[in-house]
């Protein structure tokens, strides 16, 4: 077992009289806890005693002591290192809702997730050789809304790609959407608003991080033309949209719906969030263009990297209106989560070198086909189509009802695929039974040597016999 060298070691001794019997004390009881793990080398009593401030004839009288009784071993050569001795377990908590099982449990078909397997490795690594290669000042305390050469190369990227009107100063970059989304529900009170709207169906965790905010949600209705903005309130608000691919459901905002929104937030001075979450994903024909160039005074526009790249790398950004940015810049300092300014060198790498406009189109290219090949097998097995357009990372399947949706989203864990259900994942605002059941496929998310496998055991659950 490797050793650990060069080890600091905290210990609690307290004040008094019997230090060596205190030094025993801890020690026994760091070995017992399995804070110091089997195999872990301990420092020389020398260095020990002069950090303890003890003498080194006490140090060693209470390792030969912990030696004697088996807490510790004498290594010829090696020193003193903690002996193999099973840790006793804390107390156990209290119970917690487990986690969401993630693919280790089998085929993972749950939305919002990019095939991470896919994730450009190569041209990421040597973006991030070529930042610490470069200047060190980017290392030290920065603007906290970010990088210049990130801001600079997201607001050319967004105007290129999604038609969006942005200028360096205008984007502000976040740890992913939902910290973006925080930051803003946070603004938007502090400068009065005390309710949000957002789409139903929509993220559960979107409307939990607007409430937390202090902005509860109210629901607007989606149909065939995306949010309905009749139901928008009246009054100051901040609405939240998914208007290129509506999350779940997959249809598009109407044009005129684009417009009465925009009208709304003028009117009521209200905020617009658009979340672009998956925009650059578009098979059938171009992609629809940004809201936010309808009155970019009034819409923040929000993407990220956790669908094109993966989750895990924790870069989104936010298009600011020039009125927003003050109060913004001040929630930020607070809240003092900045994305690492490697990883932000990294992105803005890939956007210049155009390495991240490559990857996009050859993912584009695959989940394009893995949609194409879902459909198929839907009518293979007499499934209903799906819903929305052909678009983003996911699609949604019709159910005949919730108990319908439940019990399949049941069998599918029972089969050891991860399946989410309008009713089954908390998509409705209020999930009664008379609402719509219907399944969220993410068929992104497998690997491409597991999506034949996790094609087939879908079609298997979905069969019409």
């Amino acid at each position: 077992m490797s050793h650990v060298r060069g080890l600091d070691l905290h210990l609690e001794l307290g004040e008094g009289r019997g230090r060596g019997r205190a030094l025993e004390a801890a020690l026994r009881e760091a070995v017992r806890s399995g804070r110091l793990a089997p195999g872990t080398r301990l420092p020389g009593t020398r260095s020990l005693a002069a950090d303890l401030g003890l003498s080194r004839g006490t140090v060693v009288q209470a390792f030969s002591q912990l030696v004697a009784e088996g807490w510790l071993v004498g290594v010829a050569g090696s020193g003193t290192v903690v002996a193999d001795v099973p840790a006793v377990a804390a107390p156990a908590e209290p119970a917690r809702r487990p986690a969401p099982a993630g693919p280790a449990a089998g085929i993972d078909l749950r939305p919002g997730r990019p095939d991470i397997a896919a994730f450009p490795r190569t041209p990421w690594a040597s973006a991030v050789r070529r930042a610490l290669a470069g200047s060190v000042a980017p290392l030290d305390y920065t603007d906290p809304a970010g990088l210049p050469a990130l801001r600079a190369a997201l607001a050319a990227h967004v105007a290129r790609t999604r038609g969006v009107r942005a200028d360096p100063d205008a984007v502000v970059v976040t740890a992913g959407f939902t910290q973006g989304l925080a930051l803003l529900a946070r603004v938007a009170h502090r400068l009065g608003m005390r309710r949000s709207a957002v789409e139903d169906p929509s993220f559960p965790e979107h409307r939990a991080v607007l409430a937390a905010g202090g902005l509860p949600a109210v629901p607007l209705p989606v149909d065939d033309g995306g949010a309905d903005p009749a139901a928008l309130p009246d009054g100051q608000a901040l609405a939240l949209l998914t208007p290129a691919h509506q999350h779940p459901c997959g249809v598009v905002l109407a044009p005129a719906r684009r417009a009465a929104v925009v009208e709304w937030a003028r009117r009521c001075d209200g905020i617009v969030v658009e979340d672009d979450y998956d925009g650059e994903f578009r098979y059938d024909r171009q992609p629809v263009g940004a809201l936010q160039p309808l009155d970019p005074d009034r819409v923040v526009f929000a993407g990220s990297a956790s669908k094109t790249l993966a989750p895990g790398v924790r870069v989104g950004w936010l298009v600011v209106p020039r009125a927003l940015r003050a109060e913004l810049a001040a929630e930020m300092e607070a809240f003092g989560a900045w994305v690492p300014a490697v990883d932000q060198l990294a992105l803005a790498d890939l956007i210049a070198r155009g390495d991240y406009d490559r990857h996009v189109r050859r993912m584009r290219l695959a989940y394009r086909a893995r949609r194409q090949e879902l459909v198929a097998r839907l009518a293979a097995v007499g499934a209903p189509a799906p819903a929305g357009v052909a678009a983003g990372l996911h699609t949604l399947v019709p159910m005949g009802s919730a108990e319908h949706e439940r019990r399949t989203v049941a069998a599918a864990e029972r089969a050891g695929v991860l399946l989410y259900g309008l009713h089954a994942s908390g998509f409705w605002h209020e999930a009664t039974p008379d609402r719509p059941g219907a399944l969220v496929i993410g068929y992104a998310t497998p690997p491409a040597h597991g999506w034949r496998r996790a094609l087939d055991a879908l079609g298997e659950l979905l069969r019409v016999r």
